[in-house]
């Protein structure tokens, strides 16, 4: 970068010397030009219009004149004598003989036709005769080439000086880009030092937050590889046990029944329990197409009476209630209105409380309560862990660990609520405790009316 700035630097200030030597030349060469017509005017006051227009006249006005040249001419451009050339051919066409015959004075800068030189000519008109006075000058080509040892010199002092200058700036030129870079490298958000350096500031700061996003995405993804991994085991683990159980009881009291071992009221009840494993069997292939069907429900919405549905789902489950011993108490309000569907209220309402019936301890209790803003149901069941409350909606998760049947479910409830209420941009949020029980809320209202964590 150092040489790149000297070259640079270099370049610039020696096409610029360049170019104001050929311009200074130019000034220099048209300057000298007008001073050297001056001079011939006033040479022109020496010249004696009663002498002999002869040779040795213009010899001896031209050692008085400090060497100039002169020429005689006839009043129509014919030669007469010169201090300098012999040549008798008329000088009529001349530009300044030309001039000085229609005006009667003429003036040219140009190389001698003759004498192969550079002359400056300056010629007037009298009665009798033409006088042309003119003095030797260098072209512009040749005061430019008398000056390439200074413009060299000056190419040389400007290198040196280029040089200098980089190596004195360039490290204070180049700190706040290298101050740029090695935030960079660390990933810390870049300020510039500089005005200039804004834009490359905001680039590197944007190309850092999405490679950070990038990361946090892929980590994100792997949690979920690992998550989904940990799902997926439970759910062989859960399956596998849920439906090698009754597949065992059918299998086996099918295989009593086809030998004749059993008759009378043992075959009915072997009957009875094959017809109970069938349906658990059942319940858990309608519960895994049910999940993968919430997907695709994109039903229109219309007004769902929650507080008929509240009532009905809880007097379906008061024989489980009472079963087990469990008090509720219940605040309902009356004509909650909700934009959803039928079927998903229900399924929502329903998991959430069945869910409080299994996990509660016998004689335990449950609140539940509706309002237009929310619907809360609170028990004082075995509690969720702090490590489990990440993953309890996640697909086949289960609390109980057991696979013994004892609490029921597949692990697809809370899962299938979490689905149904982010398809309704409902907040649902939990609170639990192990041992105390645990409390779940669905907050009908935006997000940003409520204040509490949305899982």
């Amino acid at each position: 970068m150092k040489k790149r700035i000297m070259w640079l630097c270099f370049a610039i200030t020696a096409v610029a010397l360049i170019v104001f030597s050929v311009i200074s030349t130019d000034v220099y060469y048209r300057n000298s030009i007008a001073h050297a017509e001056t001079y011939l005017r006033a040479y022109m006051n020496a010249f004696d219009e009663t002498r002999t227009l002869d040779a040795a006249y213009a010899e001896e006005l031209s050692e008085k004149l400090d060497g100039a040249r002169v020429t005689f001419l006839t009043p129509d451009g014919g030669f007469i004598a010169d201090s300098e050339d012999a040549d008798d051919a008329s000088r009529a066409m001349r530009p300044e003989v030309r001039e000085a015959i229609e005006t009667g004075e003429g003036f040219d800068a140009r190389s001698s036709a003759t004498m192969d030189e550079n002359f400056a000519y300056y010629c007037r008109r009298y009665e009798t005769c033409l006088v042309r006075i003119a003095v030797r000058t260098d072209s512009v080509w040749g005061i430019y080439v008398d000056s390439l040892p200074a413009v060299a010199c000056f190419l040389a002092a400007d290198a040196l000086v280029c040089l200098l200058i980089t190596y004195l700036t360039a490290g204070f030129m180049l700190k706040p880009m290298e101050d740029l870079v090695r935030s960079a490298a660390k990933g810390e958000r870049v300020e510039p030092a500089c005005g200039e350096l804004e834009p490359v500031a905001e680039l590197i700061n944007r190309m850092n937050a999405e490679a950070e996003n990038r990361v946090l995405e892929s980590k994100a993804e792997r949690e979920q590889v690992v998550r989904a991994q940990q799902s997926k085991d439970e759910f062989i683990a859960n399956v596998t046990h849920e439906m090698n159980t009754p597949l065992t009881s059918i299998r086996g009291f099918a295989e009593l029944l086809a030998s004749g071992a059993l008759d009378g009221e043992r075959a009915r009840k072997a009957s009875a329990t094959i017809l109970a494993q069938s349906e658990r069997l059942q319940n858990l292939v309608a519960s895994i197409i049910n999940y993968s069907e919430i997907d695709s429900d994109d039903l229109p919405l219309y007004e769902v009476d929650a507080s008929r549905i509240a009532r009905e789902t809880l007097a379906a489950l008061s024989p489980e209630i009472a079963e087990r011993k469990i008090v509720l108490l219940s605040e309902i309000c009356d004509g909650v209105m909700l934009m959803s569907r039928y079927e998903r209220v229900t399924e929502i309402f329903g998991n959430i409380i069945r869910n409080a019936i299994r996990y509660n301890r016998e004689g335990g209790s449950i609140s539940v309560l509706l309002t237009r803003e929310e619907f809360t149901v609170s028990d004082t069941g075995i509690g969720i862990a702090k490590e489990d409350l990440g993953r309890i909606f996640d697909r086949f998760f289960t609390v109980d660990k057991s696979h013994n049947g004892k609490n029921g479910g597949f692990g697809l409830g809370l899962s299938v609520v979490k689905k149904l209420c982010g398809k309704q941009n409902w907040q649902l949020t939990v609170e639990s405790e192990p041992g105390k029980g645990s409390t779940f809320r669905i907050g009908f209202l935006p997000a940003e009316e409520k204040n509490n964590h949305k899982i």
